[in-house]
């Protein structure tokens, strides 16, 4: 998970340290005490200072307050265990308002002083309310530990998860899901994170990956959305261009690519890798691979595996025919042929093994299919919307930039479609997606579709939405 917390309230003992400061300059201005027990904030009417002695002395010594903080009881300890578990930890504090020389340096010291443990330091205005619900949409933050009553509102209504710590000034607002103790916060994002654990869906990944540039660019998406899948595995499917390349060495090309993107995105890819078929059904090719057997493997395993099938189906039918009883607990999503608007399927992925297709859609498995043209093909992008977005965030993304202006295939291009992403997006989030069920069609001799009215029902799309999806993408691989 992607944690969020402020520092003021929520780590520091901000509200204390202030209290006792100012019941100590209280003895100095004219020692009435308290008069309010039960003011809005402290500093709105708690002592009988005027509003001008009130801000003269805050503004004169909140510098020096900050740094007389205190880490809330077991802070650091927890946050640091949260790290420890995996978790990523977004430091979001609202102190560039204006109230300190350099909130940068100052921060930086103090939390360093208490050995406060984070990814990144996000700095915002804490007169904007909105500012931190800002941050927190662009960094894909999953929740957020806040104590001010309109931020953790304005979080809230944005989507954003939010544990308000439990305060005195934060009382009149009922509906917040409040925290008291870190101890608490880290028992409950632990079971929170079980729980969300156990609703990741296991997939695999089958592609042909140096095969072009979308490959790359999709399995770089997968790994950055982890929060939503379980990888099981990541499998070599064949593919064959007239370039005096074998399928055998297209597919050790692939497997060092998956290996080379895992290792950016330090994914472990030890046991997760695995080499698949060398030839295609169509070529009578049934030999027993690493993929094949893996896929089988999974299968049996889970009671349900998505196979994300950006390439020839080649290994998904080798698999069905070997153990058809999988059929029952796998569904395969497919980046393949054309729409039913086009008169045939000549597309890479669909003629390369025409017999694998055949394969898969008699074996009535579970299967959605994403066509390339009239609706993939509308994923276009640009060398120079791309450099935008991710140029310069990383390796990773410099070189996925580099492949889209020339994959080694197709040359020089400044646009082109990313097809292949529009598998992950599709498990990512359906609502970007317009599908139809449709009776099975068969596969005449020419590749094209035979409509059907009374075969098994599959799943096609018919329109993605290219915005959205790009959003995501450029979200979460700029965001490294």
């Amino acid at each position: 998970m992607k944690i969020g917390i402020d520092i003021d309230n929520c780590i520091s003992n901000f509200d204390d340290t202030l209290l006792k400061e100012y019941l100590r300059h209280d003895k100095e201005l004219r020692n009435t005490g308290i008069i309010n027990e039960n003011p809005e904030y402290l500093r709105k009417g708690m002592f009988d200072w005027t509003e001008q002695e009130e801000k003269s002395f805050y503004d004169s010594n909140i510098q020096n307050f900050a740094q007389k903080l205190k880490p809330i009881e077991d802070s650091p300890y927890y946050i640091k265990k949260l790290k420890e578990d995996g978790h990523e930890i977004y430091i979001i504090t609202g102190r560039d308002n204006g109230e300190y020389t350099n909130p940068i340096e100052l921060t930086k010291k103090w939390l360093d002083k208490y050995d406060i443990v984070y990814d990144r330091l996000i700095f915002t205005n804490a007169h904007d309310k909105h500012a931190k619900t800002e941050v927190c949409l662009e960094n894909n933050i999953d929740l957020m530990i806040e104590d001010s009553i309109s931020i953790s509102l304005d979080l809230i209504n944005n989507g954003i998860k939010v544990y308000t710590m439990n305060t005195r000034y934060n009382q009149k607002e009922k509906k917040l899901d409040r925290v008291s103790k870190w101890k608490e916060i880290y028992e409950r994002i632990s079971k929170l994170s079980k729980k969300e654990d156990n609703n990741k869906v296991n997939v695999i990944l089958d592609t042909d990956t140096y095969n072009e540039c979308d490959d790359q660019f999709a399995l770089a998406y997968l790994l950055k959305s982890q929060d939503k899948f379980n990888i099981e595995a990541i499998t070599v499917a064949p593919y064959h261009h007239d370039n005096n390349i074998s399928i055998e060495e297209g597919t050790d090309k692939s497997y060092n690519e998956i290996i080379k993107i895992c290792n950016w995105l330090k994914f472990d890819w030890t046991k997760k890798v695995f080499k698949g078929a060398i030839d295609y059904v169509e070529n009578n090719y049934n030999e027993e691979n690493d993929a094949v057997n893996k896929i089988i493997e999974i299968a049996n395993k889970n009671d349900k595996t998505y196979i994300l099938e950006i390439g020839a189906i080649t290994n998904v039918a080798i698999a069905i025919k070997r153990e058809p009883k999988i059929i029952n607990k796998i569904e395969v999503i497919w980046l393949g042929g054309h729409s039913f608007l086009s008169k045939d399927n000549k597309e890479f992925n669909f003629r390369q093994d025409v017999q694998a297709v055949k394969t898969v859609f008699e074996s009535k498995v579970n299967l959605t299919i994403i066509p390339c043209k009239n609706v993939a093909s509308n994923l276009i992008t640009s060398i120079y919307e791309l450099e935008h977005f991710l140029k310069g965030k990383s390796e990773l993304c410099d070189y996925l930039c580099q492949r889209f202006y020339n994959d080694g295939i197709h040359g020089i291009k400044e646009r082109r479609p990313i097809w292949d992403i529009s598998v992950i997006a599709y498990m990512i989030n359906k609502q970007w997606f317009e599908t139809e069920e449709i009776s099975c069609p068969y596969i005449k001799e020419d590749t094209s579709y035979e409509i059907t009215t009374n075969n098994h029902k599959i799943t096609v799309v018919n329109y993605l939405n290219v915005d959205k999806i790009y959003k995501d993408l450029f979200k979460k691989l700029g965001g490294i």
